[in-house]
């Protein structure tokens, strides 16, 4: 992994992306959507992951977050080797139409990496940015809440679900969202 993309500053606030191999839409089903909503859910109650911004697209999802808990890089490795095993798991279980295209790509991708023995359903890194000015802050929540309403699925950002822009709003969202001020 590049030096220039690490986790240096613990008490630091990241603009970090996750994105699905081969960007892959993937994210186009409620259930698969669950599926991360419910491990950033799990990694804010047990993990001590904080949230300022997110917004999860078909093919990746990107957050502004810090930690009052375990080191980040802990909390987004441990979150995506979860979500990649529950995504398989619950490709087996639903009616997906493209279940046997989707398996053979993500088995594909794990058949390049060695430490990986079955499927991979994320990217290799998050691609952390320090977040150490207000402006940049602003800038990379802006962005984010702009991505639905960029790409056309939307036109205003806070009729997006699976986004923070409802809590920027004074509405509530699917995730607790510690703003920036």
């Amino acid at each position: 992994m590049s030096e220039k993309y690490k986790f240096r500053d613990p008490e630091g606030i990241y603009f970090v992306t996750s994105t699905v191999v081969h960007w892959i839409d993937l994210f186009t089903r409620r259930e698969f959507k669950y599926i991360v909503v419910d491990s950033l859910k799990y990694c804010q109650k047990e993990k001590g992951l904080i949230i300022h911004a997110w917004v999860l697209m078909p093919s990746h999802l990107h957050m502004v977050i810090s930690t009052n808990g375990k080191p980040l890089e802990s909390i987004m490795r441990d979150f995506k080797k979860h979500t990649s095993r529950a995504i398989i798991k619950e490709l087996d279980r639903i009616n997906e139409s493209r279940k046997e295209w989707l398996m053979r790509a993500f088995g594909n991708a794990a058949k390049k990496v060695k430490r990986v023995t079955s499927y991979k359903v994320w990217q290799d890194g998050n691609h952390p940015i320090l977040l150490d000015t207000n402006q940049l802050q602003e800038q990379k929540v802006d962005y984010i809440h702009r991505n639905p309403v960029e790409t056309e699925v939307v036109d205003e950002s806070v009729y997006y679900w699976y986004s923070s822009a409802r809590d920027y709003s004074g509405q509530k969202g699917l995730l607790e969202v510690v703003p920036i001020e």
